[in-house]
């Protein structure tokens, strides 16, 4: 960011808006007061909280970050929630009344004593901002906090905010790509440029009215507006890859000897050149599901089983291996890294689980060169890729210091670059604007149009009503999914 002039007053609920990339997250941060020092960046001029130097003022704010897992410290939720709150001095009394308080507030709904790592993504971002509201900061700063949760979810939330905001006075700054939601409860819309400069500043409808056509094309969601994704054709029939019978996923806590059932009785196919949506309320199994279906869990029970022509296809450039190869009815879990590389992609729905180099380039590189590509098939791989996301002027940068939609955009592109059969992708569209959303949607659309198979785990209904030729729908934890 650069020159950059900002008075919030105090009590102001504010929405900060940009394209990918523009900064947003980085000012959070900075009225945070965490973002560093001198050795971890350059700064000009001044920013303060109350007057203070924002280092200086870092207990009266409450941050709740892009990624809920960054912000995961204790292993009971009950503990999590508190720990803000311990560290301000609040007396324990007082604390143990807050703390169910905010879980019911942001609809947390599970034991004080629950292991924060066997919630969802979902549950861990309400877990996050209900850690946030116990500590009733003077500035309550979000970001993307409600990118992971399904349509109630994020009512529930947003109004969990409102009220809290209202209850306290506190002043209220929030990144959201989702502006439908949040526009009619703020005062103020505040719009960062590409470079990082204030681009637009003012009540939301004068802000939305007088610079729609100017925001949208920088890439800015607009209330009401949607880009528009064009379908294309798939040649030839679909055929089944995977098949689902009478199937329970679920995880193993550490030290148990059995798993716990997210969801079950799932009947499916997944089929090549086409596009299914696994849609559901948080904590339903969405993301184990997934992981399932690449082959990263094994069922808990009925089947999962690879058909002949998942089991057939593999990359004709990769160095070929020696021993038993895959064969249909086999459970992706039974197969090898080398043999699931070119069969399924998996992208995680947390974008730094994935990344494994230190430069953008190199982590698109990481499949082909397990494929044994020489150093001009791999460049022919990837360089398309990151000029097709957005990503080229990035290739030499470390992919820990993207944002949040930079990180997602690079791990679908690292999938892609193997040339999967079939793909699964975790909340893909996460954290994007209205630009890049848009240019993930068209290139999912390419790859089912191409003959592989896409699997979304998503609560991005637009995706869905764009792209998704099937649906399978899960309605609650260890209940039914049913395909439509």
């Amino acid at each position: 960011m650069r020159g950059v002039d900002l008075r919030i007053e105090p009590g102001e609920r504010i929405l900060l808006l940009g394209a990918s990339g523009s900064g947003k997250s980085t000012l959070l941060r900075g009225l945070a007061g965490v973002l560093g020092d001198e050795e971890d960046g350059e700064s000009t001029g001044a920013l303060t909280i109350d007057g203070l130097a924002a280092a200086e003022a870092r207990g009266r704010a409450g941050l709740v970050l892009q990624d809920p897992d960054a912000q995961v410290v204790l292993a009971r939720v009950g503990d999590d929630v508190a720990f803000g709150c311990e560290n301000l001095g609040v007396p324990r009394e007082e604390i143990w009344r807050r703390v169910p308080a905010a879980l019911e507030a942001v609809g947390l709904d599970v034991p004080l004593d629950r292991s924060t790592t066997a919630l969802s993504g979902g549950q861990k971002q309400r877990l996050a901002l209900a850690g946030a509201l116990a500590m009733r900061p003077g500035l309550l700063l979000l970001d993307e906090p409600t990118a992971n949760l399904d349509p109630e979810g994020v009512t529930e939330v947003r109004d969990a905010v409102v009220r809290s905001a209202a209850a306290t006075g506190a002043t209220l700054v929030v990144v959201e790509h989702r502006v439908d939601a949040w526009a009619p409860h703020v005062d103020r819309v505040i719009v960062l440029g590409a470079g990082g400069e204030v681009v637009a500043d003012g009540r939301p409808d004068d802000v939305f009215r007088g610079h729609a056509a100017s925001l949208t094309e920088a890439g800015v969601w607009v209330p009401g507006v949607t880009p528009r994704v064009s379908r294309t054709p798939v040649a030839g029939e679909a055929e089944d890859l995977l098949t689902l019978d009478d199937l329970a996923v679920g995880r193993r806590p550490f030290g148990a000897r059995e798993a716990v059932v997210a969801a079950s009785g799932i009947e499916a196919a997944v089929r090549s050149g086409r596009l299914l949506a696994i849609t559901g309320p948080n904590g339903a199994g969405k993301s184990t599901l997934a992981l399932t279906l690449a082959g990263l869990l094994a069922p808990v029970a009925g089947e999962v089983a690879a058909t002949a022509a998942l089991a057939a296809s593999g990359d004709p450039g990769a160095r070929r291996r020696r021993g038993r190869q895959p064969t249909a009815g086999d459970s992706p879990h039974a197969w090898s890294s080398r043999d699931l590389l070119t069969r399924i992609g998996m992208v995680f729905q947390s974008p730094e689980h994935q990344l494994l180099t230190a430069t953008v380039r190199d982590e698109l590189a990481v499949g082909p060169r397990a494929l044994g590509l020489d150093d001009a098939a791999v460049a022919a791989r990837i360089e398309p890729l990151l000029e097709r996301l957005g990503l080229a002027r990035l290739a030499a940068v470390n992919p820990f210091t993207l944002s949040g939609g930079e990180k997602r955009r690079l791990t679908v592109a690292a999938m892609l670059a193997t040339r999967p059969r079939m793909l699964v992708l975790d909340e893909p569209t996460y954290g994007q604007d209205a630009r890049t959303w848009r240019e993930l949607a068209s290139l999912l659309d390419d790859v089912r149009a191409s003959g592989a198979a896409v699997v979304c785990v998503t609560h991005d209904r637009p995706l869905v009503d764009a792209l998704a030729d099937d649906i399978l729908s899960l309605a609650a934890p260890a209940q039914t999914g049913a395909v439509s």
